[in-house]
């Protein structure tokens, strides 16, 4: 009995030792990484969101405003807080793409609306707006950063990954690709702005 207890224990060192060796620990530590990146992201989108209903408020004042910009801001928030993923969607593909269209569609409705606001001079001048609007725009510079962090976490988890011998020890505990963060088709040409300001 004694015996047998003392070949569970070497077997179970031994186990332990060969998993480090495999580099187990360092992908559970790699994936740890990419969900804190991931996280980051999170806050940031959050943090975004949390400020477009005080936005549209202090907008809806001016009565002349171009209401259909207003509208798919509105709409796209709502849109975006039914997109949501996990840290255990990062692998999902078409999850993915989806929260980042519709988190792209965002940021461009509210670069339209910051737009059209300079077109309204009491709107530009008015202290309430021009707060929100830093705290907007140091928010899309925020997001831009913890994307990039997020990408270059990935970039290192994926590798590792796909590096022998370590693709044994992926494959074995189901270690997966994770999705990365990319540029929205179009995105390499200007926009092209064109308001029609009689819509009401």
């Amino acid at each position: 009995m004694r015996t047998k207890k003392i070949l569970q224990l070497g077997f179970l060192i031994l186990l332990a030792f060969s998993l480090n060796g495999c580099s187990y620990n360092t992908l559970i530590q790699m994936e740890e990484q990419v969900n804190q990146a991931w996280s980051q992201v999170e806050n940031q989108y959050q943090r975004r969101a949390d400020l477009i209903p005080n936005l549209v408020k202090t907008v809806q004042g001016y009565a002349e405003f171009e209401k259909g910009v207003l509208t798919e801001v509105t709409e796209l928030r709502s849109r975006v807080g039914q997109t949501r993923i996990t840290a255990d969607d990062l692998s999902d593909e078409d999850k993915f793409r989806k929260f980042q269209e519709a988190q792209d569609q965002l940021s461009g409705a509210l670069s339209r609306l910051l737009v059209v606001a300079e077109n309204y001079p009491q709107l530009k001048a008015n202290e309430g707006f021009l707060s929100l609007q830093t705290q907007l725009e140091g928010t899309e510079n925020r997001i831009s950063v913890e994307r990039k962090k997020f990408n270059e976490s990935v970039q290192v988890y994926n590798t590792k990954i796909k590096s022998f011998p370590t693709l044994i020890t992926a494959k074995i505990f189901g270690f997966k690709d994770k999705q990365y963060f990319k540029s929205a088709p179009g995105t390499e040409k200007p926009p092209d702005v064109n308001f029609d300001f009689n819509k009401k």
